[in-house]
């Protein structure tokens, strides 16, 4: 299984048409508390497992937008999601990149 790779402006698009989608932060705590994507669920990818995948995300259909700081966490993190069993993983890369709102 594997997840699609989207830009910044698409993953803005679905977050706005999909308001099921799960916005995934994969940084850790402090860099979340630095300044996030509103509405942006903390999944730190070292903790990415069958279990906190299932607290995070409950339904394995549902849309998932992954970001990091930079890209490199998030792909990592999408690739551990899709081997989880998620099937409509999107990967928009950091929030450095991030040209919208961000909140705190």
């Amino acid at each position: 299984a594997s997840y699609q790779q989207i830009t910044a402006e698409e993953a803005k698009s679905m977050m706005e048409e999909q308001p099921d989608a799960v916005v995934l932060d994969v940084r850790e705590q402090d860099e979340y508390h630095a300044g996030h994507i509103p509405g942006a669920v903390l999944l730190p990818i070292g903790t990415i497992n069958e279990e906190t995948g299932a607290s995070a995300i409950p339904e394995k259909a549902t849309v998932v937008l992954v970001y990091c700081r930079s890209g490199n966490r998030s792909k990592t993190a999408s690739q551990a999601l899709a081997d989880l069993g998620y099937t409509q993983i999107y990967e928009f890369g950091g929030i450095k990149n991030w040209p919208y709102e961000v909140e705190r």
